[in-house]
């Protein structure tokens, strides 16, 4: 296992941007902390914040400027109860984590209440701030406690969430509220000791040849059912559940029909070294959903802890291992017990935890209600896929020593050279901001930006692409930032060694800029993102030759090509 650690490669940031020079505006406010949870509404210019006892709106430009705040606290009573079942007075507050745009001046808030969960709606508008008070029990919904990790999904009047269902966090629960209620089964087979991470909709309905649904993915790390090992083995999931589930009439009433699992695989397959605890992830979506790509962060179980990877996941990979993968199935050993091996008997017709589409459609079923007996006792008792889901590539997108990476975001920008670049920003637990890229496999970082004057885990990221803005929640402040730093670089040269698709260097006005804001004619600018070629870069004598020696020196330091690396085997 050392001897394999040492072998990972390892992305080396081109340049820090230490905090003084980072261009960033800052929002914290007295008594204010756990800016755990943003959200981001471009139509209004807003930057909608849950913190511990409020929720805050800032301006999307600049977000010292507040526009609006609500607060809210749990009770006197509530919090002394939470005191007597043995909770902290500092977790017996009411901490904001889920924030869903209902429209342009409607939220659906949720906090966690004093470990009594309760969410309400909030009105926010030019004159006014306030919650509707109609307060809910909300077990299920948000989670009891603010270090718990969940996941939730506003869609269509109806609230998709994955935490837990009760107060000492032993039911996990996937679940539709509001409307149409459904939820997981309470079964070690479905979800076991889960830690959820995201979940998000991909509408497989548009443009569909098939009649297909939309669906729901949720990703989390779990305890592995599947795995014999001396030690509880973590592994990485991705779940989904079918919007149109309406449940079972006999079997899997109120419960999901659709519920299938499948373990995503992150590793350096040539060292057999896995990344088996999922972080966070991002849908990158398109125009076309068949082109959407998911991006999560990972870490490892066991050994050097300090070792990041990204990788990627196409819907393509996806789809054929729901629509296409054998199942597995418990098997009864001897002393009661149960070993998941794949299911190698007959598998009914439609498909078991498929949407309902045309083909279940032929045979009569038209909600899943309709849906045989036969079916859904095959979907309860087999969840679990037998094929895995690999990344693009069959490697990681990136990989990193010497960080823990907490959250990503990923946007897609064309270079100069019309080609698509996916610039992944990524957050660490120590409060900087990392901007890497993968060219045909070869990786690193264009530079890493101190965020905060003193080190705290980067809690939530989000992006406005129509702002070219980043915003950051840490414990202790909310902070924003652009997305590139051009005019940090005050030669061709460097300019165009960064390889920063947001940047080039323009000649006419002999500075690094930014290419989104630029107009006219492009022949003026320079850019190289997948080489560093500075050859076009006005002449400076000997200082090119230096330029060109430079480059590959640089290339050796912060890039990895993976044959390289394979030839180092």
């Amino acid at each position: 296992m050392q001897e394999a650690e040492t072998s990972i490669p390892n992305c080396i940031p081109r340049k820090t941007v230490k905090y003084q020079n980072g261009n960033i505006k800052t929002f914290m406010k007295h008594g204010l902390s756990n800016f755990s949870t943003l959200l981001v509404n471009e139509e209004t210019g807003t930057l909608f914040v849950g913190a511990r006892d409020a929720v805050l709106a800032l301006d999307l430009e600049d977000i010292s400027i507040e526009k609006g705040s609500v607060y809210w606290f749990s009770s006197q009573d509530r919090q002394q109860d939470c005191i007597r079942r043995g909770k902290g007075k500092v977790e017996c507050q009411n901490y904001i984590l889920l924030l869903h745009k209902i429209n342009d001046t409607n939220l659906y808030v949720c906090g966690t209440n004093a470990f009594h969960p309760a969410c309400d709606y909030m009105v926010f508008n030019s004159t006014d701030a306030h919650l509707q008070g109609k307060a809910e029990d909300s077990k299920g919904k948000c989670p009891f406690e603010p270090t718990l990790k969940y996941a939730s999904l506003l869609v269509d009047g109806e609230l998709y969430s994955a935490t837990s269902n009760n107060f000492l966090g032993t039911e996990p629960i996937i679940r539709r509220s509001l409307r149409n209620h459904l939820r997981t089964d309470f079964k070690t087979s479905w979800l076991n000791e889960p830690s959820f991470v995201h979940m998000d909709i991909v509408k497989e309905s548009e443009s569909n040849p098939d009649g297909d649904d939309d669906k729901m993915y949720v990703f989390f790390t779990e305890t592995a059912v599947e795995f014999e090992f001396y030690d509880k083995p973590l592994v990485s999931r991705i779940a989904r559940v079918c919007k149109g589930d309406l449940g079972g009439k006999r079997i899997l009433q109120k419960r999901w029909t659709t519920f299938l699992k499948s373990r995503l695989v992150c590793s350096v397959p040539e060292l057999n070294f896995q990344f088996n605890i999922l972080q966070d992830v991002f849908l990158l979506k398109r125009a076309d959903w068949q082109e959407t790509i998911f991006y999560g962060i990972f870490t490892q179980q066991w050994g050097r802890l300090d070792i990041s990877s990204v990788c990627a996941y196409s819907m393509e990979t996806i789809q054929e291992v729901f629509s296409k993968g054998n199942y597995k199935g418990p098997v009864t050993m001897e002393h009661s017990h149960v070993k998941w091996v794949v299911y190698g008997g007959e598998v009914p017709i439609p498909r078991p935890g498929a949407c309902i589409d045309n083909f279940a459609r032929s045979f009569g079923y038209n909600i899943s209600l309709d849906l045989p007996d036969k079916i859904l006792q095959f979907a309860r008792d087999h969840p679990l896929m037998d094929n895995v889901v690999n990344p693009v590539g069959n490697w990681p997108m990136l990989l990193k020593r010497g960080s823990n990476y907490t959250r990503i975001v990923v946007e897609r920008i064309a270079g100069l050279d019309k080609k698509a670049y996916d610039v992944m920003f990524i957050g660490t637990d120590n409060g900087y901001l990392h901007k890497g890229l993968n060219c045909n496999g070869e990786m690193f970082i264009v530079e890493e930006r101190q965020l905060f004057r003193s080190p705290e885990p980067v809690q939530s990221l989000k992006l406005s692409s129509r702002k070219g803005l980043l915003y950051v929640g840490s414990p202790s402040q909310v902070v924003q930032v652009p997305v590139s730093l051009c005019h940090q670089y005050q030669h061709c040269l460097d300019c165009v060694l960064a390889r920063d698709p947001y940047c080039a260097w323009s000649q006419a006005s002999a500075a690094c800029v930014p290419v989104a804001k630029q107009i006219g004619d492009m022949q003026n600018l320079i850019q190289s993102i997948k080489y560093g070629d500075v050859s076009k870069c006005p002449s400076l004598g000997n200082n090119v030759g230096r330029g060109r020696k430079r480059i590959k020196r640089e290339n050796k330091e912060i890039a990895i090509k993976r044959d390289q690396l394979e030839r180092s085997f």
